[in-house]
């Protein structure tokens, strides 16, 4: 872990510092501002690890401005990396070729200045989008037929909902919303697919962020699993601020629902890089189960999706991956995770990956929609 964080930490530094160099050659002309644009630059760009790291000494508006400073940055960031880099492939070909036109180096200095203001503007106006897009949570409806066995229910209307990642960036505010948007399908129970939270428990408690979990009061109940920021914010911490809020977190366990099926959750993937323990095989955890009742698996991370069919789940339900949250993110989760998102088959496994209800990092989203999942399903 500390490996992956001493490397994180290094690129994210050099691919900051081809940022700031690029606006330091903008701002050639305009020295007085310099001194200024490294505070900003520095204060933007380390904001979210920096107010992370010192959240215990920072007062908590600064805490807050800072972290959401931060978040929003990286955004920016990714932006700002693709539009720059795009620019510097046009330099190369115009070193070779030379077709762009001659007034462009009439006056170099205006043409980096309108050039910078350009960039900053559509990289601006994207991010905006961006975090109109991301308000904009959708309900998504999934009609299911899964088998009955020996369970007496015939039909259960089901909301699933992942990555909330509880915040001072958005808190209550947010939550309130997605409260609203699981209300308003009425349904029987209600299962988060883990990443509850994306701050301490402690943060979260002194900022009254949760108090909208209270509204909720499904037939069936509240569950929910681990993900892998439970684990990052200190994992009982955030399962005890979970079931202060009448929510049931499963750990490598299962439940019996109303004697109609098996919901059975797993402990996330990450568990070994934070704990150094592993979590339970998915065989051992079903060993027990009675498999007259059709079981619905919550696993946060979609990895290994072979072993849900494997184990005789009938249907898993996962997230994590955010689709890519902030394009082009969401082709390279095509390109790691079998289902990135969405809906698939495996044999006679159903499975669904979920985008998220919130966001990491930056309140934005330009690769993929926020949502909240109603399920239907129909036991035949």
């Amino acid at each position: 872990m500390a490996l992956f964080f001493t490397l994180f930490f290094t690129v994210y530094t050099a691919l900051n510092y081809y940022i700031f160099i690029r606006g330091w050659q903008a701002l050639h002309s305009l020295p007085w501002l310099k001194p200024f644009y490294v505070i900003a630059f520095i204060v933007a760009a380390y904001g979210y690890i920096f107010a992370k790291l010192l959240y215990k000494f920072l007062p908590s508006i600064i805490y807050d401005i800072w972290l959401g400073i931060g978040a929003i940055w990286f955004a920016f960031f990714v932006y700002f990396i693709l539009f720059l880099l795009g620019l510097d492939i046009i330099r190369l070909f115009e070193s070779s070729f030379h077709f762009l036109p001659k007034y462009i180096y009439n006056n170099f200095e205006q043409t980096k200045k309108i050039t910078a203001i350009v960039v900053i503007a559509l990289v601006g106006l994207i991010v905006f989008l961006g975090n109109l897009n991301k308000r904009d949570i959708t309900i998504k409806t999934l009609n299911l037929t899964l088998p009955k066995g020996n369970g007496k229910l015939n039909e259960l209307n089901v909301v699933m909902a992942s990555d909330l990642h509880l915040s001072t960036i958005d808190g209550e505010r947010l939550l309130s919303k997605i409260i609203d948007k699981i209300n308003s399908v009425n349904p029987d129970i209600i299962l988060f697919a883990g990443d509850i939270v994306d701050d301490k428990a402690l943060i979260l408690e002194d900022r009254g962020i949760g108090e909208s979990f209270k509204r909720l009061n499904p037939k069936y109940g509240i569950y929910s699993i681990t993900g892998n920021h439970e684990y990052i914010n200190d994992v009982e911490p955030s399962v005890k601020f979970m079931e202060q809020y009448r929510m049931k977190v499963i750990r490598d366990n299962y439940e019996l629902i109303d004697s109609s099926f098996w919901l059975v959750g797993r402990e996330d993937v990450a568990m070994r890089q934070f704990t150094g323990k592993e979590r339970k095989s998915l065989e051992q955890i079903i060993s027990s189960i009675n498999s007259d009742y059709p079981k619905i698996l919550l696993d946060h991370t979609p990895i290994r999706l072979e072993q849900a069919e494997k184990n005789g789940i009938d249907l898993q339900l996962s997230g994590h991956t955010h689709h890519g949250q902030i394009w082009p993110g969401n082709i390279i989760t095509n390109m790691i995770y079998e289902l990135s998102w969405g809906y698939l088959e495996k044999g006679k496994t159903k499975y669904y990956v979920s985008s998220g209800a919130g966001t990491w990092g930056p309140p934005v989203r330009t690769g993929s929609k926020s949502e909240i999942v109603n399920i239907k399903i129909k036991f035949e």
